[in-house]
């Protein structure tokens, strides 16, 4: 019996994946160069659902918040990483790190935050998520063992607290 399932989720796997690229993506826009954020956005969230309802199917975190019904579109959830880096990006201190993995988009890391009172620390990073409406989440810089929660933001709540978010960390 041939089992199509394992040949869904290769061809999913390629579709997440981006073509290597010659520099390093500095921005979730720079990185949008997989299927998933080109092709046919009906096409894309069928695919999807057909993965996922065989197997675990990552994805960016956009696509899964339009497959739950909390975005309207994918171009709603890349103009939610567009404000945040339109935010981000013209600040000291702030750098997007696109090692994440397969299907995710990279989140964002304040440098200076690594120097923690007793020692390096985890920095403060800002994240996409599909757990809420707000689509963002903050996980404050943190030191010891266990993990920091995220705190559910929106990207109005980061332009508003974003020098206290600075100053913390």
């Amino acid at each position: 019996m041939v089992r199509v399932e394992a040949m869904l989720g290769l061809e999913w796997a390629s579709a997440l994946e981006a073509p290597n690229p010659a520099e390093i993506a500095l921005t979730p826009a720079e990185a949008r160069r997989s299927w998933v954020n080109r092709a046919d956005e009906t096409e894309v969230l069928a695919m999807y659902r057909a993965v996922r309802s065989a197997e675990d199917a990552p994805a960016p975190w956009w696509l899964r918040a339009l497959d739950r019904g909390r975005l309207r579109s994918r171009t709603e959830g890349h103009a939610v990483e567009d404000a945040v880096t339109e935010l981000l990006s013209s600040r000291p201190g702030w750098v997007f790190v696109p090692w994440v993995d397969l299907g995710e988009v990279g989140y964002w890391e304040y440098v200076p935050s690594e120097s923690g009172v007793y020692g390096p620390a985890t920095p403060t990073t800002v994240q996409f998520t599909d757990s809420h409406r707000g689509f963002v989440h903050l996980v404050p810089a943190h030191h010891g063992p266990g993990q920091a929660q995220p705190i559910d933001f929106t990207v109005a709540d980061l332009r508003a607290q974003i020098e206290d978010i600075e100053l913390i960390a």
